[in-house]
């Protein structure tokens, strides 16, 4: 475990953004040690679903609290649901399983499909019994009227839990910006509760959960709101396009992976087109980011070409010339890679050894990012928008986007082509075009007129 303390460049803004995925969340709490280990401490955390839950707990309590009631509030809604004992390999002390072998998990011995039979059993356990301080079954489910009513769970006990875990006084004073990815059920529009404009409930968390038909919209002022993956499940777009342009660090932590391999059965196909939906298309935000500050800097350039005089009489061009180049960003890119036997229900398959798994992962990727220090340094005066993928250790960077100059045409055309020669008759006949194409029509002979 890396404890080694940062310094950051002067970024105005650490923003940590987080993904909807039900049990996969605890990846994100990993992640989130993993940065207080370094001394980093975000001041705007985004979130989603279970990404808005994991908020509450980071923005709700003080920085050197937050780890401890990350722990209290997984272990909490991971408490065993069927059996008691913890048989898979994450687990970090002696335990005997059902044959009485200390310190030998079953599943372990039972290999990969071991670990699928004692993870399908937990999430059987949540669809049967729910999950302590979180959801339960709803009686007589799934219900009619409104839609505050309809649903095969209840999520009330995650109201106390989020009372219990997190101090809302803190979370609507201002230290910690909170913004909450949710869905208007009426319009079908994508919709942001944020502290910064208004005071945040535990019913606001819970909105930015509710995912049908498991769980019921919630009721906000007279509107319900159901679960924000329902159009987007990762709110960076926000972030990236706040009004306020600052030099912005962004930690975004998916826990869904747009790639992976090619389903076998039905299982895998179901697995595999939940990683796609919710992946969300993080790239696509940001590859559009990345295009919109290219022409940012044209826009910058061209006023660059205006004679100063022109700009001195109107302070319109200094202006847009700060707007268009005021800010730079870092967006940090960590995703949780699948593990094997994980199945179609690893989404709410809260057993405590699958979290301590995702938590550990989650941290040791962290580990990997602090340990790669140039990642985080602010961009190069010109970039002024970079991405960091940790898994792939590839840097991207705005200046990519940009057009060639003139003098690399042909360089570029080699490229695309793969700088292969034409054959000669070919490029024979091509010059015998081109010198027909240039030929002054004076210099033509007329054409033959038809005998009459």
């Amino acid at each position: 475990m890396n404890k080694t303390k940062l310094e950051l460049p002067d970024y105005h803004r650490i923003a940590l953004v987080l993904q909807g995925g039900g049990a996969l969340g605890s990846y994100q709490a990993g992640v989130y040690e993993g940065l207080a280990n370094a001394g980093i401490h975000p001041n705007w955390v985004a979130g989603i679903s279970i990404g808005a839950l994991n908020s509450a707990i980071i923005a709700g309590n003080a920085p050197k609290d937050r780890v401890q009631r990350l722990h209290d509030f997984w272990d909490t809604i991971c408490s065993p649901a069927v059996f008691a004992q913890p048989w898979m390999p994450a687990q970090t002390h002696v335990q005997h399983d059902l044959l009485g072998s200390p310190g030998v998990p079953m599943a372990s011995m039972l290999g990969d499909t071991g670990q699928s039979m004692f993870r399908s059993m937990a999430a059987m356990s949540a669809l049967m019994n729910g999950q302590e301080g979180f959801f339960k079954p709803r009686f007589m489910a799934p219900g009619s009227g409104t839609p505050d009513q309809i649903s095969f769970y209840d999520t009330t006990p995650l109201i106390a839990t989020l009372e219990k875990f997190a101090d809302f006084d803190r979370i609507n004073s201002g230290e910690t910006r909170v913004s909450l990815g949710v869905t208007n059920v009426a319009t079908g529009n994508f919709v942001y509760f944020d502290s910064k404009t208004q005071t945040l409930t535990p019913k606001h968390f819970v909105a930015s959960g509710s995912l049908p038909p498991g769980f019921a919209a919630t009721e906000i002022d007279g509107e319900y709101y159901w679960d924000g993956g329902c159009v987007s499940n990762t709110p960076l777009e926000y972030v990236l396009g706040d009004p306020q342009r600052r030099d912005t660090l962004v930690f975004q932590v998916d826990v869904w992976s747009s790639q992976g391999a090619l389903p076998i059965d039905i299982l895998t196909v179901t697995e595999r087109q939940k990683d796609i939906q919710y992946s969300s298309r993080t790239r696509t935000v940001t590859n559009a980011v990345h295009m919109m500050q290219r022409m940012r800097k044209v826009f910058y350039e061209t006023l660059e070409r205006i004679p100063a005089a022109v700009k001195a009489k109107d302070p319109w061009f200094d202006q847009m010339a700060r707007h268009m180049l005021g800010a730079r960003y870092n967006v940090i890119h960590l995703i949780y890679q699948n593990k094997r036997a994980e199945g179609h229900y690893k989404d709410f398959q809260f057993s405590a050894e699958s979290m301590r798994q995702h938590w550990q992962t989650g941290l040791d990727d962290m580990d990997e990012t602090i340990g790669y220090a140039p990642c985080l340094e602010l961009p190069a005066e010109g970039e002024n928008f970079v991405t960091f993928d940790i898994h792939t250790h590839k840097r991207t960077s705005s200046t990519q986007f940009r057009d060639a100059p003139v003098s690399d045409t042909k360089t570029v055309a080699k490229k695309a082509t793969g700088a292969r020669k034409a054959p000669a008759r070919q490029t024979t006949a091509r010059k015998q075009v081109v010198k027909k194409a240039v030929t002054p029509s004076s210099s033509r002979t007329p054409p033959r007129r038809a005998p009459k």
